[in-house]
């Protein structure tokens, strides 16, 4: 039976809870994963891709994809549980384990302060970063035209991610703690796996893997 909506959001309080925002990450990572979904025969289908690579050299050693039926509809805020079982099984047929993953997607810049990052980060132990492209909920002001940039993303009082220019002159992208690693870390490394275009090289090898739209 397909839980209601009001289910997963109960369900997504309680997991927003075992998040962890302090840095587990002392030492630079060995290999970073990055992962993004896309929703190919109308939506019937999930494709996951995982796409793990050397760090800092960001050298592609390993890619992975897996399509399964899609088995929850489409509802703002909660795409998370669309996307997770497809991702973990990605996931699953890497070699190995990345050191960190950089998630298509958002973290703590959430309502509920639960996007993809931090639903696979509790899931899996793992360390994980939400990359944005697009601002799902917040205020903020335009940070600076140059490369590493950054303007906080804040709802209300509350700093739940960075605005942070990748590339400068060009739009920004809205990165957000996952598990396991704070704001300034997580700033860090999106901008080190960033040298040449928007995105963070781990997760536009992914969306090139997984193709498709959502």
């Amino acid at each position: 039976m397909t839980p209601s909506a009001a289910e997963l959001i109960a369900r997504q309080r309680q997991l927003a809870g075992q998040v962890e925002r302090t840095n587990a990450l002392i030492r630079d990572p060995k290999t970073v994963a990055g992962i993004d979904v896309a929703f190919p025969e109308r939506g019937e289908i999930t494709r996951a891709a995982a796409v793990l690579l050397s760090f800092p050299e960001l050298e592609v050693m390993d890619q992975a994809t897996v399509e399964l039926p899609t088995t929850l509809p489409y509802i703002p805020g909660l795409l998370s549980f669309r996307e997770l079982p497809a991702l973990l099984a990605a996931l699953e047929k890497l070699d190995q384990q990345p050191d960190l993953v950089l998630c298509d997607g958002q973290g703590l810049a959430h309502p509920r302060r639960f996007g993809i990052a931090c639903h696979l980060g509790v899931a899996t132990g793992l360390i994980t970063i939400g990359v944005g492209k697009s601002r799902l909920c917040g205020q903020f002001s335009e940070p600076a035209r140059d490369r590493g940039a950054s303007s906080p993303l804040l709802d209300k009082d509350e700093v739940i991610g960075k605005v942070l220019r990748t590339r400068t002159g060009v739009k920004p992208v809205f990165v957000s703690i996952g598990h396991r690693i704070n704001m300034d870390r997580a700033v860090e490394l999106v901008l080190r796996c960033t040298p040449r275009f928007r995105l963070p090289e781990p997760i536009r090898q992914a969306d090139r893997l997984a193709g498709g739209k959502r």
